[in-house]
């Protein structure tokens, strides 16, 4: 709820105080509460007391009066005669001498004398004057409660009662209040029927009325304390006896406590006042003390924010308590956290077995400079790879390789102080650059070579290092430092793969790689869904001038990338493993595609193109021969010689299967590699294919024509047909067809095409062939050659 600690101690503090005044407070008031009921509670008992004996001397007053008056010879005389203006004179002047409210005579046959017998209830009042000598009480007449004595009339037998009443009204409570020590208020309550009446309007006379029933149902003589009107009242109810057995009367005495309260209330606002100005008292203590107290914590809670951000911070220390104390332990703490946070820094951003920068920090500098070059210029950075470091560090041991990769670092900030170098790997070391072009990063770099690769001593022993150099650079919002040192490692493998000592990033070479990220996934799905396909080149019989056979050349129609290139898809199957469902396809289209030209009367050979992954691969083998022979096929499978050299053993037992199950192997791209003429003997083929880059630039006289020859004077002492790829001029097929050479094909026949189309080709094929193969001239341009 509270967020300061000097808030919450001035709540704390006040309001312990406010409670605990609030405690005496309370008990103070229920002490003097209860002091003061008790005192109300003894008056009210003492004017009850009073009460009585005024009722008795009061009453003892009336009986004297109506003896008196029933016992005169004279009066019962004229009651006797029914002498009524005697009787009436003579209640009339003892009335006024007692100072009677009523007084009247009933006699036995109910007449009434001296009182309109209207205002009574004589029937009422004639049964109980009848059922009790001398009988008196509270009796209603008119609606007023009245107290009643009475005297039987004897002349000589009973012939009447005198009867003296005396109102219970306002006046008389108020004599009687007067009497008490306490200005109580009095009122006499009669049951009429099933309800207390009484005169007094500041009573409430149904609440009042039911605590009556109650005390007098349970003889309840003690004042007991009743709520009315939302204040406490202590009541005394006093029973009185009534005229007539249904009759029921009581006196009730009552007094407001909040009277007996009011003496008490300066007491209570002394109190409240008190309370109050020690509550402010305290809260202004418990806040100074506080505030002395939450000071330093909040010093300290600063310090602790501000050390958290990596600040060097330090808390003054002002007292020599527990919050000194903990000052001091806090700067302490803090000394601690700086110094294992500068080593740990230091390990975060520096290899552990060089001392050199490592890749974060290189990285996070990179990113400074990038955020800071100026429009126009670059960050340069170069990755140099020390060669051949695994022979190094095969000769040398571990130990000795990292420190010659740190001393090749001390050297490099040597001879070109203020250089930021890192280690990047185990044997690429990274520059970050003072200059801000690339070239001029190469020229300074060739520059260095002389004074950078002099051998190292490492271990007592001199190491000749030679360092190969990549370079990257960018601008502004180009890329990120990550990117940048992958370029700049993609340099350093060009360069080594150019063979050069420095190579700066070259785009175009390296292409997008991510775009091949799902290239086989993708293949695979273009298998399912038709986008690979078969395209088709002819080739030609040079002695005959048919047709006699296609090469079967896979095609991609890449759905989004449109026409792929086969030797990016087919490179990367090789490399992936996939080479293995590619091929499988490509047979098995291939078949199909021969049926359908069998079906058109087109007997042609299809050559395959078979992966050297593939050619020890004895699963494919065995799948291969039997899918040719369940098809009856006539198929040529391609291969490149040096698929044969990796694993010859096995490949060439696989190519001798093939020949035994009639299927023929022609040796591709001969001459584009390291042939071999002792593979060459050995491996049964039928056909040698002459790699186009012979053909292409083939013309008489030319030593690649040398070549050629020489080649197919080769292949068919070796009792093998000679092709040759890439014939694209009329002059190249001519020097073929001259030079003995079986089957020409390139561009000159016809380009690669779709089966429907190569089935309008065949039907429609006729060419002249250049040279007479029949007669002489074919000897001597062979022999011219």
């Amino acid at each position: 709820m509270f967020h300061r600690l000097q808030t919450k101690l001035t709540v704390l503090y006040a309001g312990l105080f406010a409670l605990a005044l609030s405690l005496v407070a309370v008990a103070v008031y229920l002490a003097i509460a209860g002091n003061a009921q008790q005192a109300v509670r003894q008056e009210l008992a003492a004017s009850g007391t009073v009460f009585d004996r005024v009722w008795a001397l009061r009453t003892q007053r009336l009986q004297d009066g109506a003896d008196l008056l029933s016992r005169d010879f004279g009066f019962r005389a004229a009651v006797a005669t029914h002498d009524v203006p005697t009787v009436e004179s003579a209640i009339s002047n003892l009335r006024r001498r007692m100072g009677l409210d009523l007084a009247f005579i009933v006699g036995m046959d109910g007449d009434v004398v001296g009182v309109d017998a209207s205002q009574l209830d004589v029937e009422k009042l004639w049964t109980a004057l009848d059922a009790q000598d001398g009988a008196q009480g509270v009796f209603v007449v008119n609606g007023a409660p009245y107290q009643v004595i009475s005297a039987p009339i004897m002349a000589p037998t009973l012939t009447s009662w005198i009867v003296f009443a005396a109102k219970l009204d306002n006046t008389e409570m108020l004599a009687l209040e007067r009497l008490s020590a306490i200005a109580l208020d009095a009122q006499v309550f009669d049951r009429r029927g099933s309800r207390w009446i009484t005169d007094n309007a500041g009573f409430d006379p149904d609440l009042m009325g039911a605590h009556v029933e109650k005390a007098l149902r349970d003889k309840i003589r003690e004042p007991s304390l009743l709520k009315t009107g939302g204040q406490g009242n202590l009541v005394l109810v006093k029973p009185l006896k009534a005229l007539g057995q249904d009759g029921a009367a009581a006196l009730v005495l009552r007094y407001p406590m909040a009277q007996a309260m009011a003496p008490y209330r300066p007491l209570f606002a002394a109190v409240v006042i008190a309370g109050l100005i020690g509550a402010i008292l305290v809260a202004a203590g418990s806040w100074a003390l506080s505030r002395g107290l939450a000071r330093p914590i909040a010093a300290l809670d600063d310090a602790a924010r501000r050390l958290q951000r990596g600040e060097d911070v330090r808390v003054e220390v002002q007292t020599q308590d527990e919050i000194g104390r903990l000052a001091e332990s806090f700067n302490l703490m803090a000394a601690e956290i700086r110094g294992r946070e500068a080593t740990m820094i230091r390990q975060a951003l520096h290899d552990e077995e060089t001392g050199l920068a490592n890749r974060r920090a290189l990285e996070r500098e990179i990113t400074a400079r990038l955020a800071q070059v100026a429009p126009g210029r670059q960050v340069v950075i170069g990755a140099l790879g020390l060669d051949r470091f695994a022979a190094v560090r095969s000769a040398i041991g571990y130990e000795l390789a990292t420190a010659l990769i740190a001393k090749i670092g001390e050297r490099l900030v040597t001879i070109s102080p203020g250089l930021m170098v890192g280690r990047l790997t185990t044997s690429i070391l990274c520059v970050i650059s003072l200059v801000d072009d690339a070239d001029k990063a190469v020229l300074r770099i060739e520059d260095l070579i002389p004074a950078l690769e002099p051998p190292v001593l490492v271990g007592g022993e001199l190491v000749d290092i030679h360092m190969t150099h990549g370079v990257a650079a960018a601008g502004r919002d180009e890329m990120d430092a990550a990117r940048l040192i992958e370029r700049a490692l993609i340099a350093l493998d060009q360069a080594r793969a150019a063979h050069r000592k420095v190579m700066v990033f070259d785009a175009v070479a390296y292409g997008d790689p991510a775009a091949n990220l799902s290239l086989m996934s993708e293949m695979l799905d273009g298998v399912r869904t038709g986008a690979l396909f078969l395209n088709h080149q002819p080739k030609l019989d040079l002695r005959t001038g048919k047709i006699t056979g296609v090469e079967a050349l896979v095609r991609w129609n890449h759905p989004t990338r449109g026409m792929m290139r086969p030797d990016l898809f087919v490179e990367m199957a090789e490399e992936t493993g996939h080479i293995r469902a590619l091929t499988d396809f490509v047979l098995t289209q291939a078949i199909a595609d021969q049926k359908q030209l069998r079906a058109a009367g087109q007997d042609l050979l299809m050559s395959i193109n078979i992966s050297g992954r593939l050619i020890d691969d004895a699963d494919f083998a065995d799948r291969a021969i039997e899918q040719v022979a369940r098809e009856g096929a006539r198929v040529c499978f391609e291969i490149t010689e040096t698929a044969v050299i990796g694993n010859p053993d096995v490949a060439l037992g696989v190519l001798e299967r093939f020949d035994a199950a009639g299927i023929q192997v022609s040796i591709d791209d001969y001459g584009s590699g390291l042939s071999s003429l002792a593979y060459l003997k050995q491996i049964r083929a039928d056909e040698l294919k002459i790699d186009k880059a012979f053909v292409l630039s083939l013309q008489a006289g030319s030593k690649d024509a040398l070549l050629v020859k020489s080649t197919v004077d080769l292949a068919h002492s070796l009792g093998m047909k000679v092709t040759a790829e890439g014939v694209e001029t009329r002059e190249a097929l001519a020097v073929l067809q001259l030079m003995g050479c079986d089957i020409a094909q390139g561009y000159r026949i016809a380009r690669p095409m779709a089966l429907d189309a190569l089935t309008t080709f065949l039907d429609g094929w006729s060419i002249e062939l250049p040279a007479d193969v029949e007669g002489g001239a074919l000897k001597q341009a062979s022999s011219a050659i």
